[in-house]
This record gives C-alpha cells, sequence and structure tokens, in this order.
C-alpha cells in the first residue's frame, strides 16, 4: 500500500446516510450509481468498505462481472450529481455526460474513480453476500423491498485512496 490508510479520518454513521457517495463499476463502460447505503472497517486484517446493492440495478451486473469497484465522496457543491447518478438508469444514458463529471485511470484497478471527488477508495471485492429474506429479524426491514430485490453486499478491500 502506499498510502497511510490510518490519516483517513470519516464520520462513518454520517458519510454514507447523510452525505452519500457514487460507486462506481465496471471497466469499459464504468458506471457511475448514487449510494447511500455503506459502511467501512475492517475484515480480515484489511481495511474494507461494504457497499449495498440490489439486482435491479444495471451496476449490479458489473459488480457480478468486475471484484473491484471505487467508492467517490463528492464535495458538497456538487450534490446535484448525486440526484442525476441516482435517477437515471447507465443502461439508459451515459450519467458521465449527464452529471458533467470525469473519470480518472485509478492506479491499481482497471475501474476508474470521479476526478471531482474529495475523497476516492479503489476497492478489489473479497466477499459478496446476497440478503436473503429469512435473514431478517425485523420486520420493517421488510418495507424497503417491495419487489423482494433484496440487497447483495459487496465488500472490498481498500487497496489505494486518493485525496485532493
Amino acid at each position: 500500500m502506499s498510502k497511510d490508510f490510518d490519516s483517513l479520518s470519516l464520520k462513518v454513521f454520517k458519510v454514507f446516510d447523510k452525505d452519500w457517495a457514487i460507486l462506481v463499476s465496471g471497466k469499459d463502460n464504468p458506471n457511475p450509481m448514487t449510494i447511500s447505503w455503506g459502511g467501512v472497517g475492517t475484515l480480515y486484517g484489511k481495511p474494507v468498505v461494504t457497499v449495498y446493492v440490489r439486482p435491479t440495478r444495471y451496476s449490479f451486473k458489473l459488480m457480478m462481472e468486475h471484484n473491484e469497484f471505487t467508492v467517490n465522496f463528492l464535495p458538497r457543491k456538487l450534490r446535484r450529481v448525486y440526484d442525476i447518478c441516482g435517477s437515471l438508469s447507465g443502461g439508459e444514458c451515459n450519467k458521465w455526460i449527464e452529471s458533467n463529471i470525469n473519470k480518472v485511470k485509478s492506479s491499481i484497478i482497471k475501474t476508474p474513480f470521479i476526478k471531482e471527488a474529495k475523497l476516492a477508495l479503489e476497492c478489489k471485492t473479497i466477499v459478496r453476500v446476497p440478503f436473503e429474506r429469512e435473514s431478517f429479524l425485523a420486520n420493517e426491514i421488510y418495507d424497503f423491498y417491495e419487489k423482494e430485490d433484496y440487497h447483495t453486499a459487496f465488500t472490498g478491500e481498500v487497496v489505494e485512496f486518493h485525496k485532493p
């Protein structure tokens, strides 16, 4: 690892839920998608980030095909990008153009990160776990799944980060 991961500081209960992030998946035609569920920590002695993607999303196919992704946190002034990347389908349009953001070649993985990000994490997927209905212990969770399109959790080792 070329950087000191211990130097990163995030408000872990705010960074996804309140601030949101952009997940970029895919290599040849990478797709940016807004996410508001996620977590950071350690697993198997590695720095990791976990993101959650529904099988009905265009990004899900890319996450399954390419075992890597980037997680990008944008400055507040680019809040509109989250709206665009969260409401349009990458299967139907080019969200890079629609949201006026730029790709940057990652240092270690083949999936790019967002040039305008205040923090970008390069991740290699080390485990993916599909949610199953019988796993939920709280009834209110079912309210998130009217179509029973349960998320899959993708945990990636953070292999590099970029901070301006």
